[in-house]
């Protein structure tokens, strides 16, 4: 998953990346979600993590936390199957959810 180096990919639009990405990452669902299903969410959560900072790089505007957590939530909302995992984890490791008590 590394070697994908997805955060210098920035030429590609994010429904490229859907399509290098997904047929791999839904293997993994299909073979290691059956198996260990938690260990495979945390991996999971690393690509939206790699997402993010593919997002950061190609829009510029878009570099603070803040503005980069709300085009997020916005985009899984828009498209909630746009990628294969987000069935299972919409949310990167970097962006902690803040939740009002």
């Amino acid at each position: 998953m590394r070697r994908w180096r997805l955060h210098r990919r920035t030429e590609l639009r994010f429904a490229d990346l859907a399509e290098m990405i997904n047929p791999v990452v839904r293997g993994w669902m299909q073979y290691y979600g059956a198996f260990y299903r938690s260990a495979l969410s945390t991996l999971l959560a690393r690509i939206n993590t790699y997402l993010v900072r593919w997002t950061r790089k190609k829009y510029k505007r878009l570099r603070p936390r803040k503005k980069v957590r709300a085009a997020w939530e916005r985009i899984v909302k828009q498209f909630p199957r746009y990628f294969a995992h987000w069935a299972w984890v919409n949310t990167p490791l970097m962006i902690k959810v803040v939740r009002a008590e």
